[in-house]
C-alpha cells in the first residue's frame, strides 16, 4: 500500500529541503513534480536553485495543472510534488472548475501505487488579502490542505526548518 504524507507550511519555512529528505528515505525511483510556471527570471531562477537541491537521480515532471494525471500515470517508487499551492493557484487563474480539479487529484492520490510526499502552503495564518481574488484564493487553499490531509496517512506542520508532526 502507498503513504501519503503532506507537508505544510508557509513561505521559506523549509518544507521544500524537508521532503526531499523525506522523499530520499523512501523507494525509488524518484520523480519530482514541479507545478512552477516560469512566468519572469526572478521565478526561473527559484526553479533553477530547487533543481540544483536535487539529487541527479530525480526525474522531474513538469505538471503545471495536469497534476491528477501526472500522478495517476506513475505507477512505482516515490513522488513528490512541489507545490499544490502553485498546482491551484495555476488552476484559478486558468479559470478551470477547482472543485471538480480538486477532486481529480484526490482521487488520484487516493488510487496511487507509489509513496506521494505532497508539499502545500499554510496560507490562512496571515493578514486578510485585500482582494477578492486573494481572499477566493485563501479559502480553496485553506479547503485543499484539508482535503489533502484527510487522505494523508502523515502530516507535518513545517516552521522555521522544524517538523511538527500532526498526523500519523
Amino acid at each position: 500500500m502507498a503513504s501519503v504524507h503532506l507537508i505544510l507550511g508557509g513561505a521559506r519555512s523549509g518544507k521544500s529541503r524537508h521532503a526531499l529528505g523525506a522523499s530520499k528515505r523512501l523507494q525509488g525511483p524518484h520523480r519530482f513534480i514541479a507545478t512552477a510556471q516560469a512566468y519572469d527570471s526572478e521565478m526561473k531562477e527559484r526553479i533553477q536553485k530547487h533543481r540544483e537541491e536535487r539529487e541527479s537521480d530525480w526525474r522531474t515532471v513538469e505538471a503545471p495543472i495536469e497534476l491528477a494525471h501526472t500522478i495517476a500515470s506513475l505507477d512505482d517508487g516515490t513522488i513528490l510534488v512541489d507545490c499544490c499551492t502553485l498546482w491551484l493557484s495555476n488552476v484559478i487563474l486558468a479559470e478551470r472548475d477547482v472543485g471538480s480539479d480538486t477532486t481529480a487529484l484526490i482521487d488520484s492520490i487516493t488510487c496511487a501505487t507509489a509513496d506521494i510526499v505532497l508539499v502545500s502552503n499554510e496560507v490562512g495564518s496571515g493578514i486578510v488579502p485585500e482582494t477578492k481574488l486573494g481572499r477566493d484564493f485563501r479559502d480553496e487553499q485553506g479547503r485543499l490542505n484539508q482535503r489533502l490531509a484527510e487522505i494523508a496517512d502523515t502530516v507535518e506542520l513545517v516552521v522555521a526548518g522544524i517538523p511538527l508532526r500532526l498526523k500519523g
